[in-house]
């Protein structure tokens, strides 16, 4: 197989959602001139709101509403597939999904809802979200890689990663708004490489750039090695992803063959 260019977008959304396509338009433009395979957008791309509020609701969508129409067509247009963060209608009137999609010519081909709800650091996310279902991981297939969805705080949760790559997830891709504070840099990159090093696969994570988010938008190899990186502005970094890598790193390192518990969900 041959390698599969990626890329990472960072930018910063806001609560205006047109204004928020066309920057996503932008982005997902410049990364396929680039020869991007696929595009990786931060968390809450279609909206976002600060600090979280009661209108938060009222922006947002059915899954299959304007906003992963639009990516549709945008995917349509450049050949790629687009993995954004995205604000869904919630059961519950009064709060929404924090939902990840990625999106080919033909539309939807993946979904996740976020699991771990960012109630730390002073933050409760949960007040607004509701968190998703432990269901079955969310892939998908481009190009002979196999694609894993995650969110933001699940970073910092080993066992999403692992599931996603006991179901044959090559890259995990991670949408994310790590918000700024003492230290927060650092675990970001930390966590991001450990995820990478301990599975053997590639990360790709995009992030909301300062002063909200901490910036960094990266891709990561799978011995944990930042081969492409954004820094603070908005912008793009690609990375061409070689399935060969991911073979020869578990040739010398066989750590998931060697392991011996599993993951269970906790009750």
């Amino acid at each position: 197989m041959s390698a599969l260019p990626l890329a990472v977008a960072q930018f910063a959304p806001t609560a205006d959602a047109a204004a928020n396509l066309a920057l996503i338009e932008e982005l997902v433009t410049t990364a396929s001139r680039r020869g991007a395979r696929v595009v990786v957008l931060p968390e809450y791309s279609s909206c976002f709101i600060d600090p979280f509020d009661e209108s938060l609701a009222a922006h947002a969508q059915p899954l299959d509403g304007p906003f992963t129409e639009a990516l549709t067509r945008l995917a349509s247009a450049h050949g790629v597939v687009v993995v954004a963060g995205m604000l869904e209608q919630a059961d519950d009137p009064r709060r929404v999904r924090n939902t990840v999609v990625a999106v080919d010519a033909a539309g939807i081909v993946a979904k996740y809802r976020k699991l771990h709800l960012y109630d730390a650091f002073g933050q409760r996310e949960s007040d607004w979200v509701e968190p998703g279902e432990l269901d079955a991981p969310e892939t998908f297939d481009v190009d002979g890689l196999r694609f894993g969805l995650m969110t933001c705080y699940d970073v910092r949760f080993p066992e999403v990663a692992r599931l996603l790559v006991d179901a044959g997830a090559d890259v995990l891709l991670v949408p994310a708004e790590w918000v700024r504070g003492p230290l927060k840099e650092h675990q970001w990159r930390t966590l991001l490489e450990a995820r990478a090093i301990e599975n053997t696969v590639f990360v790709a994570a995009a992030d909301h750039p300062p002063p909200l988010g901490v910036g960094h938008s990266m891709i990561i190899d799978p011995q944990g090695v930042v081969v492409a990186a954004v820094g603070t502005a908005t912008g793009i970094a690609l990375a061409e992803l070689d399935p060969e890598s991911i073979h020869r790193v578990r040739r010398v390192n066989p750590a998931l063959a060697l392991r011996r518990f599993r993951v269970v969900a906790k009750d």
